[in-house]
């Protein structure tokens, strides 16, 4: 585990979509451990489910909800229903992403482009939109959207995702600029490589079965040529990536919105 700064969130309620997710998942551990309620949003109920049980410990209130966030009346529903429940929510971080398949730009098939750009920007700004709602009534807050790496350099074979997480980038941006006379910041996480877990393993598998110049065949050559493409020469951790949204969070970030923190291993 890495060594965290203890920020005050007891009291508070943060909303996650993508909460089933891996990195949903700790970062639902990581404000509950410093008192936050939890609200969870997902299309995984069974694991949703799993990780409501491991927040138990922590004895901080936890409500989770099945919600698309490509619908917008969904997400519109579903804070509602949170708020009633909950009173109030202080933090939202954006987090529901589909990564899409891997292929070669004139190769990549549009039904699925259509997919990650419905669930990555269109999901994002329903969502930031409910929240920028929601927050303006209660007096302020903050906002993480989950941007990526691949949204600042555009990896190969992923044209989809990266355009999608460009996009982030200036959502983010924008709705900074729009909201902060309402005390609402909103500020984006861009992580490099972070594993190990099912989106690292995923991406090295496919990335390998493009057979494209810029990697090896062997998934487990690719592993090694994207970790030694990082000055630092390790993966990012789960609980860095928690970490980092909460600081962003936090009183001491009280200055900060429109800002993309990169988490990269260095230049």
């Amino acid at each position: 585990m890495t060594a965290k700064a203890s920020y005050h969130f007891a009291g508070k309620t943060i909303l996650i979509t993508g909460g089933a997710g891996d990195i949903g998942r700790a970062t639902a551990q990581r404000f509950a451990a410093d008192g936050a309620g939890v609200i969870l949003l997902d299309l995984n109920e069974a694991k949703m489910a799993e990780v409501t049980h491991e927040l138990e410990v922590y004895k901080i209130p936890v409500l989770s909800f099945r919600c698309n966030v490509t619908a917008s009346d969904e997400v519109a529903q579903t804070f509602s229903a949170a708020v009633e429940q909950f009173g109030r929510i202080d933090y939202i971080f954006n987090n529901a992403g589909y990564q899409g398949v891997f292929a070669k730009t004139d190769e990549y098939p549009e039904e699925d482009f259509q997919k990650v750009i419905d669930t990555n920007v269109v999901g994002v700004f329903h969502v930031l939109k409910a929240a920028a709602q929601h927050l303006r009534k209660s007096g302020g807050g903050a906002i993480v959207n989950m941007a990526s790496y691949a949204g600042v350099v555009g990896p190969p074979n992923m044209i989809a995702y990266s355009a999608s997480k460009f996009a982030v980038i200036g959502i983010t941006q924008t709705a900074a600029k729009d909201l902060a006379p309402y005390h609402i910041r909103v500020n984006a996480l861009s992580p490099a490589m972070i594993g190990p877990g099912m989106m690292w393993t995923r991406q090295t598998q496919l990335q390998a079965g493009v057979g494209s110049q810029y990697f090896d065949t062997d998934p487990k050559v690719v592993e090694q040529q994207m970790i030694n493409s990082v000055p630092m020469r390790r993966l990012g951790s789960l609980e860095e990536v928690a970490n980092s949204v909460a600081f962003l969070m936090s009183d001491e970030a009280s200055y900060i919105t429109g800002f993309n923190l990169e988490l990269t291993g260095g230049q």
